[in-house]
């Protein structure tokens, strides 16, 4: 099997993971301010337990966003310098389905909606559903207010995951897929892995020089004036 190497530094927690021969192992570390510093001594870490060198896997699998402004821009900067060295293919994995694959994974959902923190009033939200060996986007990544998330539908068994429940609690307090959630999940290298291989057997590896991330929002700070009419909406 392929062996995947895999980055998340999206949200507050920055992980990394190595797939191999079907079994993943993980480091992770928590402080979006120290990402920079902590991912790389993760992947060595990895690599060492494994006894293997970079130039041994087959491809670098990482977090492409949305998220965190700098932590979607340090993956990319990390895995192309590492893509570079090693002459290695990249797999940006969306960080909202990495948690619904989590999802998948830890409680058999196979109907998420992830909905990621985004800082000012907003989230990074989307809707998947499982079917086959894949996912399948009902609504596309999408920034917003709490209260416009609207799912297609609430069928049996959405569960709605991700730190955006418990940042904005009240807001959805009251919504109709409140009723199964976990807000515990969040992006991790380990899912980002396991999506990277799938994408990774379907011929879907790019050159390190395309491992940009995705934004959904242009500014990363509101003016006191944006701030206050935000607040009175």
């Amino acid at each position: 099997m392929p062996i995947i190497l895999a980055i998340e530094t999206s949200s507050e927690l920055a992980s990394a993971a190595l797939l191999r021969d079907g079994q993943v192992i993980s480091r992770e570390s928590v402080g979006v301010q120290t990402h920079s510093q902590t991912i790389l001594p993760m992947v060595q870490s990895l690599l060492a337990e494994a006894g293997i060198s970079l130039a041994q896997c087959d491809a670098l699998a990482f977090g492409v966003g949305p998220g965190s402004f700098t932590g979607v821009r340090t993956a990319c900067g990390i895995v192309q310098g590492l893509a570079f060295g090693a002459a290695l293919p990249v797999l940006p994995v969306i960080t909202l389905a990495a948690m619904a694959q989590a999802c998948l994974e830890e409680y058999g959902a196979t109907e998420v909606v992830s909905i990621l923190d985004a800082r000012m009033a907003e989230v990074y939200w989307a809707q998947y559903r499982h079917e086959g060996n894949a996912w399948k986007v009902i609504v596309a990544p999408t920034l917003s207010a709490p209260g416009q998330v609207l799912p297609i539908s609430s069928a049996t068994g959405l569960l709605a995951c991700g730190n955006g429940l418990s940042a904005y609690a009240d807001l959805f307090a009251t919504a109709t897929f409140a009723v199964n959630t976990k807000p515990v999940i969040m992006p991790h290298a380990r899912y980002v892995a396991q999506l990277g291989l799938q994408a990774f057997e379907q011929g879907m590896g790019l050159p390190g020089v395309d491992a940009q991330p995705l934004y959904l929002r242009n500014n990363v700070a509101l003016t006191t004036a944006e701030r206050a009419a935000k607040a009175a909406a």
